[in-house]
């Protein structure tokens, strides 16, 4: 097995080779599929972030009845998913990723699609999503310390990137001659190009003469080598919502939320807006039209219509 994937299973390693812990046939057996699957997700251009949450899931599976994955029934398979829908998951959203990674090993590494043929994914809640006033936004921004955090979330707001795509943005991603950032690490392998205004450009050129990321990236990690990670900026901007007194979360996303939301205020088409997002679907974008305070406004106030009596 290559070492990379030894360490990742936390693997002995030994010259290079990896040594193991373990040697029982039960435990081969695991190692080789975990591997095969690995190779499976590589094969099928799974992002790296999709390969770990996939191969984390199996594992829990595999910890939860003790034995290999090739070893599990369907009705244990039925029966794990009911724990993963009453206990595990709290969130729709953790539940896909964990049915997705069954499905996956099920249908493609192990060749058994019928097993998991019953698994049905649950729908995500309808709630809307989380907005900060303009105002709430530069409180936040301005109690962000760190000028990498700082930046890389005044980014998030001025374009509506994602946190991983903002993380692993690079300086050859930033085309000062046409205004526009190249997303290279889009959702689902997709690229787009999203407006680098001359505001937000200068900022960033401040910051690149203040910080000197290490190359290259835009904003590298503060006390690592390589790209800064993406729950260290969510880390950040939970206590820099706390600091600013802000009695709403405070995530990378919300800021994302905020971006699509203060556009559609300010008067911009949802069709841009769903571009600009990397939205497959005009559904997903318009759900930002229930929280536009702009168009509320829009809205007559019935009580002024009433007669007097």
């Amino acid at each position: 097995m290559p070492a990379r994937h030894c360490q990742r299973y936390g693997l002995l390693i030994v010259g290079g080779v990896c040594a193991g812990r373990r040697h029982t046939n039960e435990e081969e057996a695991e190692m080789q599929l975990r591997e095969q699957m690995l190779q499976d997700l590589e094969l099928g251009g799974y992002s790296p972030e999709t390969r770990r949450t996939y191969v984390s899931a199996v594992r829990e599976l595999a910890a939860y009845f003790r034995k290999s994955p090739a070893e599990i029934t369907r009705d244990q398979l039925r029966q794990y998913v009911v724990y993963l829908r009453t206990e595990r998951c709290k969130s729709a959203a953790r539940l896909r990723n964990h049915l997705a990674a069954l499905k996956f090993v099920y249908s493609r590494t192990l060749g058994r699609e019928e097993d998991v043929s019953f698994l049905m994914w649950p729908r995500s809640s309808d709630n809307i999503p989380t907005v900060l006033s303009r105002q709430e936004v530069a409180h936040v921004l301005a109690a962000l310390e760190l000028p990498t955090y700082r930046m890389a979330a005044t980014t998030i707001y001025a374009t509506g990137l994602r946190a991983r795509e903002v993380c692993l943005l690079e300086t050859r991603d930033l085309d000062a001659a046409r205004q526009v950032i190249h997303v290279q690490h889009g959702k689902g392998r997709k690229q787009r190009l999203v407006p680098l205004t001359p505001t937000l450009l200068a900022q960033l050129r401040a910051y690149w003469k203040q910080v000197r990321p290490e190359s290259p990236y835009v904003f590298a990690a503060t006390h690592a080598a390589g790209a800064m990670r993406a729950p260290a900026l969510r880390m950040a901007l939970h206590r820099a919502g706390e600091k600013a007194k802000i009695n709403k979360r405070v995530t990378p996303h919300v800021l994302r939320h905020c971006f699509a939301t203060h556009l559609l205020d300010a008067g911009t088409d949802t069709r841009v807006i769903q571009a600009l997002l990397g939205h497959s679907s005009i559904r997903t974008t318009t759900r930002y039209v229930r929280v536009s305070t702009q168009l509320m406004s829009q809205a007559a106030s019935l009580l002024d219509e009433l007669p007097a009596v």
